[in-house]
This record gives C-alpha cells, sequence and structure tokens, in this order.
C-alpha cells in the first residue's frame, strides 16, 4: 500500500493527560485506510514532517485516532501542539511502515509498549480482536508514573470483557491509585526489561510487537532472546528507522 499525500480535517483534540493529547483526524474513507500497526506523518512546515502511529484500525468512516505527547522543552512540539489545536485541516502522509499484524496468523500476541508507543498497540489490539475476540493477547504497558498510562480504563476493560486478554500495567514508580479489579489485571514495579527479564513468559510461542525508544526496544530484545525468542516472528518499527549493529 504506496503512501498517499492528503489533506485531513481535524475534528477532535482531547486531553488525555497534562502531556498527552487525543487527536481524530477525518478524510476520504478510501484513502486512510491503513494497516492496524502503520503510522502516518504530518506535516509542520513544507519540509518538516512528524510521524506518529496511527491508534486505531480501519473503521470503514475515514476517521483515525493519534496519540501525541507534548515535550515543552521541543521547540516542534510546541508548534504541533498549536498547530493542532488552531488548524481545522492538515496535511499528512499515510501509511507508512511495516510492523503490523499478521493476518494470515492465529499465534498469542505479546504486545510490549512504553508511552505514547501504546497508540500503536491499540490499532493492532482493535484489529486483532475483531477478527477473533477469544485470541490469547498479553498487553505490557510501561511507563515511569501511573497517570502516563493515559488510557489505562481501555486497557483494563480489555482485560475484563475479552477472556484472551491480559493487561500488565508497568511503572517505575509506585501506583497512585489501584488498578481496576480483574483476573487478568496485574501491575508489576520496574523497568520493563528488568520486570520482563523476571517474568514467566514464553515468547517463542507468539507473535511480537514492540513499540517505544530504541533503547527500551532493544532492552526488551535483549531479555526475550534469553527466553527463546523466534526472531522471524517479532515486529518493531525501530529495527528500520534505528537499525542496530
Amino acid at each position: 500500500m504506496s503512501a498517499r499525500t492528503m489533506t485531513v480535517q481535524v475534528t477532535e483534540v482531547e486531553n488525555l493527560t497534562p502531556d498527552v493529547f487525543g487527536v481524530t483526524l477525518e478524510g476520504r474513507a478510501e484513502v486512510m485506510s491503513h494497516a492496524p500497526g502503520q503510522y502516518l506523518e504530518l506535516a509542520l512546515d513544507e519540509s518538516t514532517w512528524v510521524p506518529f502511529s496511527i491508534a486505531s484500525a480501519t473503521r470503514g468512516d475515514g476517521r483515525l485516532e493519534l496519540h501525541v505527547q507534548h515535550w515543552p522543552e521541543r521547540s516542534n512540539s510546541a508548534q504541533l501542539r498549536e498547530l493542532l489545536r488552531e488548524a481545522n485541516q492538515l496535511t499528512v502522509r499515510l501509511p507508512g511502515g511495516d510492523c503490523v499484524l499478521d493476518h494470515a496468523s492465529s499465534r498469542p500476541l505479546l504486545l510490549i509498549a512504553a508511552g505514547t508507543g501504546f497508540a500503536q498497540m491499540k490499532a493492532i489490539v482493535e484489529a486483532a480482536l475483531e477478527q477473533n475476540p477469544d485470541r490469547r493477547i498479553d498487553l505490557w504497558w510501561a511507563a515511569y508514573e501511573h497517570r502516563e498510562l493515559y488510557l489505562e480504563p481501555l486497557a483494563s476493560r480489555w482485560a475484563r470483557t475479552c477472556p484472551g486478554f491480559t493487561f500488565h500495567a508497568v511503572t517505575e514508580q509506585p501506583l497512585n491509585e489501584p488498578l481496576a479489579a480483574g483476573d487478568r489485571l496485574y501491575h508489576h514495579r520496574g523497568r520493563i526489561d528488568e520486570v520482563l527479564e523476571q517474568a514467566d513468559l514464553a515468547p517463542s510461542e507468539c507473535d511480537v510487537y514492540l513499540s517505544g525508544s530504541p533503547g527500551m526496544v532493544y532492552a526488551t530484545l535483549d531479555v526475550l532472546k534469553g527466553k527463546d525468542i523466534d526472531a522471524d516472528r517479532v515486529f518493531s518499527d525501530v529495527f528500520s528507522y534505528a537499525p542496530r549493529d
């Protein structure tokens, strides 16, 4: 699916936390289609394009969702925030990326994300559950502190309502309030790679998707290699834009 450049409408901007906001874009349905896990690039100006994971599976209505992290110290982040709040239309290019859900596979999914890397996993989960509501899916979502798990209620609802879904919240700081109660809801304290090192995992049985910074992805990958990961069934955009020697 080749990338297309188009003008889209900004239909909603929602504060998910003080530092993360959700953005809904709308365009013609036939040109907004994408595979779950892909990203788009948004034009800040004529020469600057910023990539964002698409946080929703294709719905057929021309609408898609982004989760945008605001970094006050970065000038282009402030520029982007103002653009999203003030512009009714944006120029975007999509789709991009090869880290997508393999619809031909029925293997369990092991999804590991940090921060707004959850956006990519959200699209994958939506598509996987649409295809098979009983599929085994383990989502590990890591953040420094609890409030950064900005859509924790959604992940908890998946765990409560989908029999094959388990949600692992991972924070380096203590929780400021308990997680929602449920048999498939867990909290772990520590850095994601260190937590996974101690976890009882069988990654060789799974399709593994990783989303986060290159440092986080490769530290996690090293842990999973020690647990006999199937290298042919692990996927991340980091492998393309920040390959490790």
